[in-house]
């Protein structure tokens, strides 16, 4: 199936490509059904260095960019696994790259990059405030040369899959800021040192099969030095992370809409009913074209995304876009693809519903698709503010 946006990336598509090839359909199917996590995968693709694909050269990365990791997260979606197990390595790495101080990327990426440490975890989002960020309840009472965190998280995936975790909590009270975008502060948690000593992680059951939690703080202790960037800036700091994260979720999108639109376009061309392809159907072909265009607009929007983020570009507007556009556009496919597939679209041995599930998260996370209108009609459009 070929694509009308310009490719200059086919040896990294073929590497990877090769890799994915070696954990075929009932290898992820595999942990889909026992809501387990892909271990052997994810090992492979930091051994082969893809999960450092953003991590300078002189830590033991590639230093590639947004657009090139974005076409590694599309790819393993692409081949029908998904990237949502091992996605946070990469979208973390920009609050870190960007912010982190010369000894805590020493002491941090060269780990990452070689696979002695994992970065997947990012703790935002609060039950009672979701993503109204900037009234987050948890705080960091710094005490002497440590912080004493207290609160609680929720929705925060791979906890039990991760070596280190970023931190968005409050470090002056709303009260006492001018804006209330000012007084939070990122840190950086040692899970294994925060776990039983602080902090509580439970996990959540859920229709994906993702492994997120809820975590309670109850007066953990961090160093002071596990602060990234300066303090009271760090919902400035964390946007990078959550463009890089809403460019890279696009690209997963693009990634599963090709999938839809391959594995029903297969399915449609070898089915027959009445003594014909159902393929030849236009009931049939029709939508599953659809989706096909809709794919391609998105992925020119997230490649549009990636340029701005790796020239240091504001690229707010065009994560947001590219988010909201691939994730429709996957999902759609997703409908086509099951609606094409019939009752067999509902059997496991299809991959169909599992890749169904995991799709139609993304039409909520990891930003809904209303805010993300939100944010178009008010900052790009100077339209009222609706809330």
């Amino acid at each position: 199936m070929q694509t009308s946006a310009p490719d200059t990336h086919t040896d990294l598509r073929d590497a990877l490509r090769a890799l994915c090839a070696q954990f075929p359909p009932e290898y992820h199917r595999k942990f889909g059904e026992n809501e387990t996590y892909p271990e052997e995968f994810v090992d492979a693709l930091t051994r082969e260095g893809w999960l450092a694909a953003m991590i300078p050269e002189e830590y033991g990365g590639s230093g590639l960019g947004l657009t090139e990791a974005s076409i590694i997260m599309e790819e393993v979606n692409r081949c029908g696994g998904n990237a949502g197990h091992c996605h946070g390595q990469m979208y973390n790495m920009g609050t870190l790259l960007r912010h982190g101080s010369d000894e805590q990327k020493q002491k941090y990426l060269p780990g990452i990059a070689s696979g002695a440490l994992r970065l997947q975890s990012m703790a935002v989002t609060e039950p009672t405030t979701g993503t109204d960020t900037t009234k987050l309840k948890t705080t960091a009472v710094k005490k002497g040369d440590r912080y004493e965190i207290n609160g609680q998280k929720v929705w925060i995936s791979r906890i039990q899959h991760s070596d280190l975790m970023i931190l968005l909590a409050r470090t002056t009270p709303l009260d006492e800021v001018k804006k209330k975008s000012q007084g939070l502060s990122i840190f950086m948690v040692d899970l294994k040192e925060a776990i039983g000593n602080g902090m509580e992680v439970r996990p959540i059951a859920n229709m994906p099969g993702h492994e997120t939690n809820e975590v309670f703080f109850d007066n953990l202790e961090i160093p002071a030095e596990n602060l990234i960037g300066t303090e009271g800036r760090g919902f400035y700091h964390i946007l990078d992370g959550l463009n890089a994260e809403r460019t890279l979720i696009a690209a997963e999108c693009i990634g599963d809409g090709y999938w839809f639109v391959d594995k029903a376009r297969a399915y449609a061309g070898d089915r027959v009913v009445f003594d014909r392809p159902i393929g030849q159907n236009q009931g049939v072909q029709f939508p599953i074209a659809r989706s096909y265009v809709n794919v391609e607009a998105a992925n020119l929007m997230r490649f549009e995304a990636c340029r701005r983020f790796d020239a240091g570009l504001d690229c707010g507007a065009q994560a947001n876009m590219a988010k909201l556009l691939a994730s429709e556009a996957s999902w759609e496919a997703a409908n086509a693809c099951i609606q094409t597939h019939g009752g067999f679209g509902f059997a496991r041995e299809y991959d169909v519903e599992r890749k169904f599930r995991e799709a139609r998260l993304y039409q909520v996370a990891p930003i809904s698709t209303n805010l993300i209108l939100s944010y178009v009609g008010e900052h790009i459009l100077g339209m009222p503010r609706s809330f």
